[in-house]
């Protein structure tokens, strides 16, 4: 045995470079969950819908009404603008279009966006203030009426969509 052999084996404990590296990676992994956690305090995404339970249950008047929205013959062409919304709204004949409707545009991920407005008729269009400006964002659009016996639903990409159709007839028939 050698002299430098001898030394290196009586070295102290934190002078080995191999405990070091061990001691790494569980200091890394509780640095990675310290700053998890202050992430998972200071940012609140919340839940898009606070009743999405009883969102689940009413699905089949949600269906039902796309449905009729389907016999009506529904075809909407929205356009969106940074201060305005504008639907046109057309129905097979003999069907009477309302005189208002109900327009929900809805965030994918924060409910805290959503907007829920009411289109007045002017002549051939329903024309409506936007609240606050749409964020870039995959927006779903529900279209209604007053009494909510009917829906039409689409999505729009915003900005880069400022006009798009929503046609109830590509809906699927619901037995």
């Amino acid at each position: 045995m050698s002299a430098t052999q001898t030394r290196r084996d009586s070295l102290p404990w934190y002078k080995e470079r191999w405990t070091w590296l061990l001691m790494l990676m569980p200091a890394t992994a509780i640095v990675a969950g310290f700053i998890t956690l202050w992430l998972a305090i200071t940012s609140f995404d919340g839940l898009v819908a606070d009743d999405y339970y009883k969102q689940g249950l009413a699905i089949n008047q949600t269906l039902a009404r796309a449905n009729a929205a389907q016999e009506r013959g529904l075809v909407g062409q929205v356009k969106f603008s940074a201060d305005e919304i504008s639907v046109g709204l057309s129905a097979r004949s003999g069907v009477e279009l309302p005189s208002k409707l109900l327009v929900t545009l809805a965030h994918p991920t924060k409910g805290g966006l959503d907007q829920q407005l009411v289109l007045e008729r002017s002549g051939d269009l329903y024309r409506g203030a936007v609240r606050a400006a749409l964020s870039s964002a995959h927006w779903k659009v529900l279209i209604e009426d007053e009494s909510r016996s009917w829906r039409l639903s689409g999505t729009a990409f915003l900005p880069a969509e400022t006009e798009i159709r929503i046609d109830s007839s590509d809906l699927k028939p619901v037995d």
